[in-house]
Order: C-alpha cells, then sequence, then structure tokens
C-alpha cells in the first residue's frame, strides 16, 4: 500500500517559511475504527523537498508522532519565492505519494514596512489632490460673476 499524499499548508515568516503537515488517512480499520498511520506504525519518517530559482534541495529526512505538525525552515532569503513538498514513509513501508508543491514568498521586514509607507503615502495624495480640487472647483462659483467661463466646472 502506497502512504499519502499528505496535506501540506505553508505560511511565511521573517525569512522562513511556516510548513503544516497533515499525515494522509489510513484505510485500515480495527474493530470498527479508523486507526491513523500513527496508530499503525508508531512513527513515520517524512522529507521534505524545498524548490527555488536554483533548483530543488531536499532537506534532512525527520521523525514524528503526531497526525497534525509544523516545523520551520529558516534562513531563506527574503522575497523569493519558495516551493515545498512533503513525502511522509514509514520504515516498513516505504511506497509513498508526496504532496503536491505549495509555493510562497519569504517575507521580510523592509518589504512589510515599504507596504505601509506606500499606502499611507497613497492615502495623504489622494487627500490632498481631492482638498486641491474642491479649493478650485469653489473658486470656480466664486467666479461665476465675472464673463469668463469656468472650464474646471
Amino acid at each position: 500500500a502506497f502512504l499519502g499524499p499528505p496535506e501540506v499548508n505553508i505560511s511565511s515568516c521573517l525569512n522562513c517559511i511556516n510548513v503544516t503537515i497533515k499525515l494522509p488517512t489510513s484505510h485500515v480499520r480495527k474493530n470498527g475504527k479508523l486507526l491513523s498511520l500513527i496508530d499503525i506504525y508508531g512513527e513515520l519518517d517524512y522529507d521534505i523537498t524545498l524548490k527555488t530559482l536554483d533548483g530543488e534541495h531536499k532537506r534532512p529526512r525527520e521523525k514524528t508522532t503526531e497526525e497534525v505538525f509544523n516545523t520551520v525552515i529558516e534562513e531563506l532569503y527574503p522575497n523569493r519565492n519558495y516551493c515545498v513538498s512533503v513525502m511522509v514513509t514509514a520504515s516498513i513501508n516505504t511506497h509513498s505519494i508526496p504532496s503536491a508543491w505549495k509555493c510562497v514568498a519569504a517575507d521580510s521586514v523592509a518589504r512589510q514596512d515599504y507596504h505601509t509607507v506606500a499606502i499611507a503615502g497613497a492615502v495623504c495624495f489622494s487627500l490632498i489632490l481631492a482638498g486641491a480640487l474642491k479649493c478650485v472647483h469653489a473658486g470656480c462659483y466664486s467666479f461665476k460673476k465675472q464673463p469668463l467661463p469656468c472650464t474646471l466646472v
């Protein structure tokens, strides 16, 4: 029987990505109860493959005794796209199906600050522009008594 694929979700953190892994369900029942892979094998190995522009990098194999767990891949370059695939194996069952690739960009503080400044600047600019247009519009109405046409109305 093949194991997998596991369910994988990733989110970005500062120069890192947080990988949450949910083990695949088993189809084995004991006394009418569906057993988990941990119930069956006790401990499972998982391999994480990280894909970047440079190629695929297999991370060292790790073990788990939990159905849902997470791991953090650190020391990544900010603002770069990273994709992750996870494969789960057991010591007595090495046949497995890897998860689909999930991709995210590693965050950086500078980028978050830049977004905040850019949004605040856009709001301020919009308010100043709206105020200037309101003043010009009001000015046109006050000059209506003169014979010159006001083209901005």
